[in-house]
């Protein structure tokens, strides 16, 4: 199926941003302006920029405009319009996990500077957290990735844990072993600490092996 003229516009929207070299924060022309560059219809324009604002790529402030959003960078951007969560997407996310996250603390054991354990060390308890209880400010999966020293690993991980954060809260509600769930991610920490990637990498991957069994073995949900 061909994409909509709202989804051309969206692209040719992302393309204005891009090629103008913005960034977040700053302003873009107005529904009207595009909407007479493009010689389309006002309401066509909104249309496009409310799918950009459900993604993050765009924000709007209320009698002030529009703005480039946080997210503009991002190499993953959330599908707005996703399908309920299943069990299977729920593995996919712990599949697509396993195949990135322990080479990744490998490379976070080899490169990892002081600041990264410290903020290593600040994340690890959020395991502790109840699943339903208060935000935490840092995510101990994305602080690993975060320690390799490659930002585009960093951002990748955080990217597909935010398209995916209802399949990833699910996966805290299953795998529901709070004190488990910190012993492993602090296994993992004293590890990086130790410059020992090959245990890091053996340790990330059996956190997530285990957390594969847990969402494997809880019943089919819909």
């Amino acid at each position: 199926m061909p994409p909509s003229l709202s989804d051309r516009l969206t692209e040719s929207i992302l393309g204005i941003i891009r090629d103008g070299g913005l960034g977040p924060g700053d302003a873009i022309p107005s529904a009207r302006e595009l909407a007479k560059r493009f010689a389309i219809t006002t309401p066509t324009v909104r249309e496009a920029l409310r799918k950009l604002e459900a993604t993050g790529a765009v924000e709007f402030r209320h009698g002030s405009g529009t703005y480039v959003g946080p997210t503009i960078n991002n190499v993953v951007l959330a599908n707005p319009h996703r399908p309920p969560i299943t069990k299977d997407s729920v593995l996919q996310l712990i599949s697509a996990r396993l195949v990135l996250e322990p080479a990744v603390a490998a490379q976070s054991a080899v490169a990892r500077r002081p600041e990264n354990l410290e903020r290593l060390e600040a994340a690890v308890t959020n395991a502790l957290i109840p699943p339903g209880g208060p935000a935490f400010a840092l995510n101990f999966h994305v602080e690993l990735a975060a320690a390799s020293g490659n930002p585009l690993l960093q951002e990748v991980l955080a990217s597909l844990l935010k398209v995916r954060v209802r399949e990833q809260q699910q996966i805290r509600a299953l795998y529901d072993n709070r004190e488990r769930d910190h012993e492993e991610h602090q296994a993992i920490v004293e590890a990086v600490r130790a410059q020992d990637a090959a245990e890091a990498e053996r340790l990330t991957r059996e956190h997530l092996d285990n957390i594969r069994r847990a969402i494997e073995s809880a019943p089919e949900w819909s």
